[in-house]
């Protein structure tokens, strides 16, 4: 019941919220709302209860899917009440009336009835928890915890680099106490690898003492001590917890030891803290501590530098191989004697992603088959069930559900939502992001953005390993793409299809039905399915490279949509004009993303309709020409972004939108032309934090113009191309010298800047909090800053410098690390003048500090977005 822990949360501060502010819809129904919060409170104590239990009965699961749909209805109800205060405001109605009695009617008999219905489902709950079984409920799922003494070296295939790389860790450090973490996802083999370290002769010879700790979910500090104690062969029946440490401090005062902390999910920092206190560090000898955990935080809090944290790779085909057939092929000595199993057999290794526990698992499993071919390729046909069935009880299901049960509900909401996506799609990170968004899984924090949240959520996903990386920007880690790993992906949908969020067949492709509350549409579904059979759907995005008008002919009856990507498909079938008559009868939804869409020439007025409207992308519509003015009507929007698109400015009255947190594609044009928006109205944006604009020929900045980017206190990322400045590109950039900077910039980018110095205002003195620069394209010849007092040198707080194309600027690296003390990463591209850079400066060439120029130039590639 993630999702529905999640959904109360934000229920009931938007119902507080309404009620204290005297929202007029609150006011109409103020006693239904008054007790709606008071029962979402209550529900959310239950949902605390009913979690921590073992085991849920059927009268629990009942309960809580049927909590779910009030939620969901409730959800709607205070959506359409929101919605029409949106209308009430702007004294308008569409086609309504604003005291409608037929509303007001059917509003406040439908809170009623879901009040009855949550005050049944509270008894029914309260009744359960009560229950004398329902704490002694059956044990749950149990995963073997491994030991030192599991070792089996025949079990160890394809780890040897990481094995070698760690031990050049343990081996080439003069340090005292030293601390490396083994990180990856469940089944990864982390604990072999710490097994093959432990074991290794090498090893052995370097340490006096050896101590192998498996540390539980649950761990108890004093009994994890009194465990290492007994391994050193300390007595310590008659100690007290106080003198604990004084014992292990004793019993290695000369010694030199190796101690593997195995399994670590949570850490009682000071704890740790006191007892590494304790370990040998000066005369010679000398500790060292080995940590494999799911989570790199938890190696991060126990004080293990990055550049020590260790994340093996997954199996290649080969060591895949090689591994299943030990298994599958165990009572022939590991060798495959079939060319007919053989072919089934990589057909199946190849499903288990490279992951050692699913390879073992199925191989231990098929070789009970191993003169059954029948049976091999039902279970390379049914591999999703096979991994599946049982559930949580599965060897590989269970090892991957703990680190599902390990997060906490408001990631668990956010890592389902992968569900929907096919086997190694690779996903991109805002699109997943403006989902969360848009469906209220996560919700902006004080003066944090949401997307700002929604990025901090999935680092955490992927710091868990349960999501992966793609693509990301090298300056700071911000993820572009990413995608889930095969194995977590099953388990993924195991949990959405308990949570009845979506279906999937045999083979793990959505089947869509009446109950599902998300779909994503891929080729590889089946065609004999229509809109109306999905009348629940809250988040529908189109996955593959096409659609048909076929498709979509019932949207009206998507009532409860809150999310719509069609993202760079194409829409060949389908009128411009149809697709909005579709989209603006979804009076409900509030993220639409239509970026890529290459018939989009014009966005109707009927715009205004999709007053629930918080993030608007059109970005590469490439023949986008004109927004009606009635998009500034939207003004819950958060996002407006139409970057790379041929808008020749965006409508008068932007100034409206003042919750807008990014704008993407503002165009700064003549004064002349009324109807469109000016740098003027920005001021009123009081909440942005994301400006990308561009400048032109036609562009005029005022006097009292100048001042504005310096009005928007919270702005941190300000983005300036001069692409279409040519003829007239002395003047209008010598307006650009005079404005003055927003006080809070933290990402400065500029683009097809073509003067031979930088504006005025970027210096050190202006730009105090600048941490990141961006140059690309342009006449620069040096970065020197002007400052009022010429006999004052200021430096940078510079954390990150990219210049690229930049084919006439002359720097010499030396001078460049005076006036940047604090860089730590650079990125040059085509910048051929550079002297004595520590990095290629014709080619791509990265350089970080005190980590070297290695690192992966795909993770750097160009990107259109790179200021996100």
């Amino acid at each position: 019941m993630a999702v529905a822990d999640a959904m109360i949360s934000t229920l009931t501060q938007n119902v507080f919220t309404a009620l204290m502010n005297q929202a007029q819809f609150a006011l109409d129904f103020r006693g239904q709302f008054e007790q709606m919060k008071t029962r979402l409170d209550l529900m959310k104590a239950f949902l605390a209860d009913t979690e921590n239990l073992k085991r849920k009965n059927e009268v629990a699961k009942t309960a809580l899917t049927k909590l779910r749909e009030v939620l969901y209805e409730a959800d709607n109800v205070l959506t359409d009440c929101l919605i029409r205060d949106e209308y009430r405001k702007n004294g308008a109605c569409f086609g309504f009336s604003l005291e409608d009695p037929f509303f007001l009617h059917q509003t406040g008999k439908k809170l009623k009835d879901i009040n009855s219905r949550m005050e049944q489902i509270e008894k029914t709950l309260g009744s359960f928890l009560r229950a004398p079984d329902s704490v002694h409920a059956d044990e749950p799922y149990q995963v073997r915890r491994f030991s030192s003494q599991d070792f089996n070296p025949k079990e160890i295939i394809g780890m040897e680099e990481d094995v070698k790389k760690i031990k050049g860790w343990i081996f080439d450090t003069n340090e005292v106490h030293q601390q490396v973490a083994i990180v990856g996802m469940g089944g990864l083999g982390k604990t072999t690898i710490a097994q093959k370290i432990f074991h290794d002769n090498e090893v052995l010879g370097r340490f006096d003492k050896m101590i192998w700790v498996s540390v539980s979910r649950a761990y108890n500090e004093e009994n994890l001590v009194r465990s290492m104690l007994e391994r050193l062969g300390k007595n310590v029946s008659g100690c007290g917890s106080s003198q604990l440490l004084g014992e292990v401090q004793q019993v290695l005062a000369d010694k030199t030891c190796l101690i593997v902390m195995d399994d670590v999910w949570q850490m009682n920092v000071e704890w740790w803290t006191n007892l590494c206190s304790v370990l040998p560090k000066g005369g010679g000898k000398r500790s060292c501590i080995i940590i494999t955990t799911r989570n790199e935080g938890v190696a991060s809090d126990m004080g293990v530098e990055s550049s020590r944290i260790h994340k093996p790779n997954t199996l290649n085909d080969e060591h895949s191989w090689s591994l299943f057939s030990k298994f599958a092929f165990s009572s022939r000595k590991g060798v495959c004697q079939d060319a007919h199993f053989e072919r089934l057999g990589k057909e199946i290794t190849k499903k288990c992603g490279g992951l050692p526990l699913a390879i073992k698992t199925i191989g231990a499993l098929l070789a009970a088959k191993i003169d059954q071919p029948h049976e091999w390729r039902e279970i390379s046909k049914s591999f999703h069930s096979q991994l599946t069935t049982g559930g949580k009880n599965s060897s590989v299901m269970a090892s991957l559900q703990l680190s599902y049960d390990e997060l906490p509900t408001r990631l668990k909401q956010c890592l389902l939502c992968f569900s929907i996506y096919p086997e190694d799609f690779e996903i991109r990170a805002e699109q997943i992001i403006n989902w969360w968004i848009g469906e209220g899984l996560i919700q902006g924090k004080s003066s944090r953005p949401a997307a700002e949240v929604g990025y901090e959520y999935l680092s955490e996903l992927i710091k868990r390993c349960l999501v992966e990386v793609v693509q990301q920007r090298s300056y700071d880690g911000r993820v572009y793409n990413c995608k889930v790993h095969d194995m977590v992906r099953e388990l993924i949908i195991t949990n959405a299809e308990e949570e009845a969020f979506c279906h999937f067949d045999l083979q793990g492709i959505q089947t869509p039905t009446s109950d599902s509350r998300w779909l994503g549409l891929t080729d590889a579904m089946n065609k004999n399915y229509s809109l109306k059979d999905v009348p629940k759907l809250r988040a529908l995005l189109v996955l593959k490279s096409s659609c048909s008008e076929v498709e979509f002919k019932n949207f009206g009856l998507l009532r409860s949509l809150r999310v719509l990507d069609f993202s760079n498909i194409r829409l060949d079938e389908i009128s411009v004009d149809d697709l909005f008559n579709w989209i603006t009868s979804l009076k409900r939804l509030a993220s639409l993303n239509l970026s890529g869409l290459q018939s989009l020439e014009m966005v109707p007025p009927s715009i205004r309709k999709l007053r629930n409207l918080q993030l608007f992308v059109l970005t590469g519509c490439n023949k986008l020409k004109r927004l009606p003015a009635s998009i500034t009507t939207l003004r819950k929007l958060i996002v407006l972004d139409v970057g790379l698109c041929p808008l020749e400015s965006l409508p008068r009255g932007l100034g409206k939108l003042s919750y807008l947190q990014e704008l993407s594609g503002f165009k700064v044009t003549s004064q002349s032309k009324k109807s469109y928006s000016q740098l003027l109205e920005l001021k009123e944006l009081t909440q942005l934090r994301v400006l990308r604009m561009s400048i032109s020929d036609e562009t005029e900045i005022l006097e009292n113009e100048m001042n504005i980017l310096c009005e928007l206190k919270d702005l941190r990322v300000l983005s300036i191309d001069a692409e279409n400045c040519k003829r007239k590109k002395n003047e209008i950039l010598e307006m650009l010298d005079k404005l003055a900077p927003p006080p809070s910039l933290q990402e400065l980018y500029l683009r097809n800047y073509r003067r031979e110095t930088l504006p005025i205002w970027v210096n050190p003195g202006k730009l105090s909090e600048l941490q990141y620069l961006c140059i690309e394209n342009g006449d620069l010849n040096n970065l020197t800053v002007e400052v009022e007092n010429k006999n004052c040198h200021l430096t940078w707080s510079l954390d990150g410098l990219c210049l690229k194309f930049l084919t006439r600027l002359e720097v010499d690296w030396k001078e460049l690390q005076k006036d940047m003390p604090l860089l730590r990463h650079l990125e040059v591209s085509h910048c051929y003048k550079l002297k004595d850079f520590p990095c290629s400066v014709k080619t791509p060439g990265f350089w970080r500090k005190m980590q070297g120029p290695e690192i992966d130039l795909e993770e750097t590639s160009a990107n259109p977005k790179d200021d996100l």
